[in-house]
This record gives structure tokens, sequence and C-alpha cells, in this order.
């Protein structure tokens, strides 16, 4: 916390509109008081106590410095920040099972379910299990747990579940070797000196603990509400967690700096931001690792601070906390709206939102200098799909259509196309066509024909028997609309399937409408070697650099101009997009566009990482890293890392760690590595780095590593060879040149968008 002069010189003016809404709120019955403190820019910008700590015959006035019974705010700050921390260290991953380390939990069906999906609440269990279950010893407690049966296939539904966290901090102490409580206390609470954070709260502590109801005739000071954190003994993954404003805005601060506070770092920065980033769950919603982001829990954020850009988390006993990191805001809101009468009808929702639209309103606004990363756009951009909704779908009315999409053919807000165009006036969707990995980019494997449960339509295949739609499948459509978002790298198939459709459509006379997306990495950067004349495969369609840096609207430019200029082409261009822009500035929502490009950071180094995964070395798929982690069972990650770091790859770090991927490549089999930690986005170059990985494999394995698959991908005979020989990445680099340069040549005429 700032000294109180700092804290008088960096207030604006106008808070005045803050303190209204909490008394507005104290006026109307919502609670008795509260502590609304705000941090922007790492400093506290507002810190005030509104109204009673306690009611009754001895009052006590609300203090800044109150501790709070925190309830579910435990989830995210207690549960969550202690299995990162463990999946840092190696002893936990996002897809192990639950049952390895809990055998018991594998009854009835709850095998498969995962930690990530207990991190999601999408792993099926139910939100609370009944209280007759909560009787006996904590041992006895937890194996009714382990006995529940799931109301839904895991990952199949988001649903809010204390089960979940319940079971998450279990796995804690099973897997850390410390309670829960300790954990947290010696890994996190201790780290970053939040002296009034914990469970159980003791003095000098207790003496400043908020009431909240009332449990045997006694108000509940210092006792967990939650009555199944407090059947456990009051430590549990889900609830029984106590804190102050002070010390949340110092956890906020932690997370806001990447992990790192005061000098003292809890988690790395790439943990952050996987603990952090929004992912798309179920029904359409979006939470992270740990967090709520967008799903109807979402009130702090309020409507200012932008959407899917922050993360936050409520607590039924009235808490709450919300973190913007493209402002650098957090907002944590206190209040005990149980006391005194445990009167759970009473509801700060609005005093939640209220706090948020104002904060925003007041501090996000703020002129600030861009960051390279995590830094939202003010106004988001709009994908094709989001312009083609705005204009009334004009370009398509009284069309018959066919539609190639996947699940990544969202709005902005997360409508999907093919119900919007099956709900648009005038517009007739008549097929369905899905191309790798699926209709709804779930599969790893070929693809067959189905039919859409919802419209009725046929889903004809382009990852099948067949690649391209047939003149059969064309016949009587006026348009074929296309909207997939692609990652910006030419073996990544789905452009191949845009080429393939352009050429039938031109055969069969049918215009082609392209829904542009911007590119996930970036439109500027252009790398790696063109694919050799006369090569052409599904996985290098055409004469490309691995890296092309075009959107999916511009590639169609392409190839109408290269290789099918009889097809009629339109592309619905995006609204906001600079070349620039990787997909954080954007404020477009991150949506895996494939079962194994989890997060941008995996997309930015797939174009280097993943021309490795034809050759014997395992690429991360099956873990819960693909292409952010490279190994095999005859590596020495410490040697790898020290050689690579050696290298001094530009915004990139190797950090040796054994992992034994579930699929794929090794599957079963422990394997040494390195986890491929992006420090500098805007220096970190791809290709470079893919290159220094290769080299490096041939350099310390030369008899290990099998290089007879490396050019499959690569698909440059030159480069591949110069890899065999042992030539530098440097030298190898210098080779590209003539051919990228005629390619920038090539694509001027394309572009769409400015830098």
């Amino acid at each position: 916390m700032l000294p109180l002069a700092l804290f008088a010189l960096v207030a604006p003016p106008d808070t005045a509109r803050l303190d209204a809404a909490v008394e507005a709120a104290l006026a109307r019955g919502d609670c008795p008081g509260a502590v609304l403190l705000v941090v922007h820019a790492d400093a506290v910008v507002y810190r005030k106590a509104f109204g009673k700590r306690v009611l009754g015959e001895s009052p006590e006035s609300m203090t800044p410095d109150t501790v709070f019974d925190l309830a579910s705010l435990t989830k995210p700050v207690a549960t969550a920040t202690s299995v990162w921390q463990l999946i840092e260290r190696g002893k936990l991953r996002l897809d192990d099972p639950v049952a390895k380390y809990w055998p018991e939990f594998a009854a009835n069906g709850k095998g498969a379910v995962t930690v990530e999906q207990c991190l999601l609440h999408t792993s099926g269990l139910t939100p609370d299990n009944s209280i007759q279950d909560y009787v006996g010893s904590r041992d006895d407690m937890l194996a009714k747990i382990a006995g529940l049966k799931l109301e839904a296939p895991a990952g199949t539904r988001f649903k809010y579940s204390d089960i979940g966290f319940i079971v998450l901090g279990e796995l804690v102490g099973r897997v850390g070797g410390q309670p829960l409580d300790e954990f947290a206390r010696a890994n996190t609470f201790a780290l970053l000196g939040l002296t009034a954070t914990g469970y159980k709260p003791a003095e000098p502590v207790l003496s400043r603990v908020a009431p909240t109801g009332v449990r045997d005739g006694k108000p509940m000071v210092g006792v967990v509400h939650d009555p199944r954190a407090f059947a456990l003994g009051g430590v549990a993954g889900h609830a029984g967690l106590f804190g102050s404003a002070d010390d949340l805005e110092r956890f906020a601060r932690m997370l806001l700096r990447g992990g790192e506070l005061d000098g003292v770092r809890v988690l790395k920065p790439d943990t952050v931001k996987l603990l952090t980033e929004p992912v798309e769950v179920p029904g359409g919603g979006f939470r992270s690792r740990g967090w709520d982001v967008d799903t109807g829990f979402s009130a702090p954020r309020g409507d200012g601070f932008g959407k899917r850009t922050g993360f936050g988390h409520t607590g039924f006993t009235g808490t709450s906390v919300w973190i913007d990191p493209p402002s650098k805001t957090a907002v944590v809101l206190l209040t005990s709206r149980l006391h005194p009468a445990d009167d759970t009808k009473k509801s700060v929702t609005a005093l939640r939102k209220e706090v948020g639209t104002l904060a925003a309103a007041i501090w996000a606004n703020v002129p600030r200098p861009p960051s390279p990363h995590m830094d939202g756009s003010p106004t988001p951009v709009l994908s094709g799909l989001d312009v083609l909704r705005r204009d009334g779908f004009a370009k398509l009315a009284g069309k018959r259509v066919g539609l190639v999409t996947n699940h990544t053919g969202r709005t902005l807000d997360g409508a999907h196309v093919i119900d919007l165009l099956a709900a648009a006036p005038g517009v007739k969707l008549a097929a369905l066509f899905s191309p790798e990995h699926g209709i709804r980019g779930e599969l790893d494997e070929k693809v067959g024909d189905t039919t859409d449960a919802k419209t009725g339509l046929p889903v004809w295949s382009l990852y099948g028997e067949q690649r391209k739609p047939t003149a059969e499948q064309l016949k009587g459509l006026d348009v074929v609309v296309y909207d997939i978002q692609d990652i910006g790298c030419r073996f990544y198939t789905y452009i191949s399937t845009l080429g393939l459709v352009m050429e039938a459509a031109a055969d069969a006379g049918v215009p082609v409408l392209v829904l542009d997306r911007p590119n996930p990495i970036g439109g500027v950067a252009v790398a790696g070697p063109v694919r050799d004349a006369g090569k052409p495969s599904f996985v290098a369609f055409h004469d490309l650099p691995v890296r092309h840096g075009l959107t999916i609207g511009e590639m169609a430019r392409l190839f109408a101009a290269e290789r099918t200029p009889a097809v009629k082409l339109e592309v619905v261009a995006c609204d906001g997009w600079r070349r620039r822009d990787t997909l954080d500035h954007t404020g477009q929502p991150w949506r895996n566009p494939s079962p194994n490009m989890r997060h941008l950071t995996a997309a930015l180094l797939y174009p280097g990482v993943g021309l490795l995964e034809t050759t014997n070395v395992s690429v991360g798929r099956g873990t819960e890293r693909p292409f952010e982690w490279v190994g095999a069972p005859w590596l020495d990650g410490r040697k790898l890392a020290a050689e690579l770091n050696a290298r001094n790859l530009p915004g990139l770090r190797a950090v040796p760690v054994t992992r034994t991927p579930t699929s794929s490549v090794h599957t079963g089999k422990a394997c040494g590595g390195v986890d491929l930690v992006v420090t500098d986005w805007a220096a970190m170059e791809p290709l470079r780095a893919g290159l220094e990985l290769a080299t490096s494999l041939r350099k310390l394995y030369p008899a290990a590593w099998e290089t007879k698959g490396y050019d499959r991908l690569l698909v440059h005979k030159g480069t591949f060879d110069g890899v065999v020989a042992g030539t530098s990445a440097a030298e190898l680099e210098k080779a590209w040149q003539p051919g990228l340069e005629a390619f920038q040549v090539r694509r001027r005429a394309a572009l769409l968008y400015p830098d």
C-alpha cells in the first residue's frame, strides 16, 4: 500500500462518484459497510471504508484494513494460484486426470475428469453435493466427494462448481506435500507479505474481521460462512480464505506485473498468461483457468472495462475483484452483505457493476504507452462476420448459401455464423462444409460427413475422402461463404481448404465470399523459406514462405490472382485491424482453432516449432503445452536449454522440463525437453527459433534425431540439406532472402490493411 501522502498526490479529483455509489448502496440496505480500493498503473489511487463493520449494541465503524471472509475469492487467490505453482514445478499438468493423484475419485465414471476441467468448471461435477455428506471425519467427507456421479460428461458443459475446487484443494495437499492452507501461505501469502490473508484467522487479525451471518445463534466472526468449508475444518479449495483489501491490492498488482512484486516472483509471466487468458467454455461464455472472464458472474467488470480483456471473481459474502490488464487497473470491493442476520436476499451485484463502470470511466481511458502484450484496443476490431451482421447480411440477401466454417466462426460476442445465417431474413443457408478437425474443431483425425443437429443441414467433410466440394454439393448455391480463423502459417491447413474451395467454386461458377479475420500473430513479419516449386501438398498448397503475414481474406486475394483468376471473389474486410496488431491488441477472444493450438503463444511459436513434428521429437501434443515444449526420451533438457540460451535467441528463453506425452509422438514415455518461454513478443522470431532448435538437435544428437521427415513441412531442400550438414541458422536465413523479397512484391496487391 502507498503512504497516504503519495496516495493524495495520485488520486484523481472525480472519485466523488465512487463515494456516492457506495453510499447509495448502504442507504438501500444492500450491505451495512464496505471497503473499496482501486489500483491503477501500479499505484493505489482510491482506498476508502464506508458504513459499519459491526452493527448492534456495540457498533464498530468499517475501517480500510478490515478483514473479510473472502468466500469464493478463495478459488483463484489460494487454490488456482497453488495449482499453477505445482504446474510450474512439473508436479501437475492441466490434462492430468484427477484420479492420477486420487485414485478413488475415478468412481462412477469420473476417471477422465482433468485438472483443467476443474479449473474451468467444465468437469461435469455437481455445483454442491448434499450437506448431509459432510458428517464424520474429513476423510469421510472426501470419500463422499470421491464417490459422486457426474451430472454431465466431462468437458461438455460449463456449470460453476464448488465441488470442482474442493477437489483441486485436495490435489494441492496430495501433490504439494502440505495442506492447502499451509502451501498457499508459504508459497504465496508470505512471499507477498499478505499479513491479513489466510485460513482460520487468529489474533491480532481476528479483531479486525467483519462478521458475516449467524451460526448456532452466534455471529460468525473469523469462522468461514460456507457450511461445507466449515465442516471440512475451515480449509477448503472453494472457500475459507480471509483477507483485506490491502492484501488483495498486492495480489492484484503481482498479477498485473506478470507474477512479480517488489522483487519477489510468485508466478512466471507465461504462467500468469495461461492462468488468466480467456477460454471459451461450452455454452458460449468465457472463463480462465482459475478466474471468471465473461459469464453471468462478470458483474464486477461493469460496462467500461473491455470484454474478455480482463478477469475477476466474486464471493458469496459480498466480495469481488476485477483486474483489467490493458488499463493496468484493479477494483477490489469487499462488503459484509450477510451481516447481521444472514439475509441472503441482500445483493451487492448492482454495486459491483456500478463501481466497475465508474472505475473504468475514471482510469481505464487514461492515455498510456502501448505494451508489447496484453494491451487491448479501446475499440475492438470487428471481424468480417461482425461487419456482415452489422450491415444486416445485405450481401447475402435472397441467396442460397453454402458455408465453410468451424467452431471459430463466431462474432465478437460469441454468436456462431451457422446460427446467424440460419436466422438471417432473406438468407437461405443450404449446406455446410467442415475443414480439418471438423465443424466443432474437436477431431485430430479424418472427418466424415455428418448432419448438423441444430439446423438439420448436411455437413460435407473437406478432410475425409475428398478435400474440395464436389459439383453436386455446390449445385443450386448462389454463393459459398468461408469463415475460419487461420493462424498465419503455411502448413496450417485451413488455407489449403480455402484454396481448394475457391477452385471448386470457380469450376462451378459459384461466387466466394470470404469473411476476414485478423492474422493472430500479426501481418507485418514474413519469414522462412518459400516452398520449393513443383512440390504442392495439403500442407504446402501454394508458393508461400512459412510465415506469410496475410489474413485469410488477403490469402484468398492472392490465390485469386495467382491460382484461380476465374473465381468471383469478394472479401468482407475486418474493421479496425492494423497489420502490426497481434490478436491480444484486437479485443477479439482467442478460440482454439484446433485441439492442440491452445494459446496465442503457441500460435506465435508454431511456424518454427511445428516444423519439427514430422521428426522423432514431441512438440508437446499430449501435454498441456503443445508447440511451447519440445522433448524426446533420448533428449537431455538441461543440455538443450544451455545450448539454446547460449545462442541468445531474441525474446525467447529455454527452460528444462521433463514431460510424458499422453498422445502422439512418444506417448507414455518420459521425455527430457525444454519449455520455450517468450519474454518479448516484439523481438521473438519463430522461424529463427525453429531453425536454432533444429540445428541444436543436429549438433547435440546427430544419431538420435531422425531428420528424414524434417522437409515434409519445410518443403525447401536447400534449408533441409543445410540443417543436415550443420550449417548455422544465420547462414540458412541468408539463403531465404531472394525468395522472401520476391514474395513481398507478389503479396502487395493482396494487402487490405494499414500498418
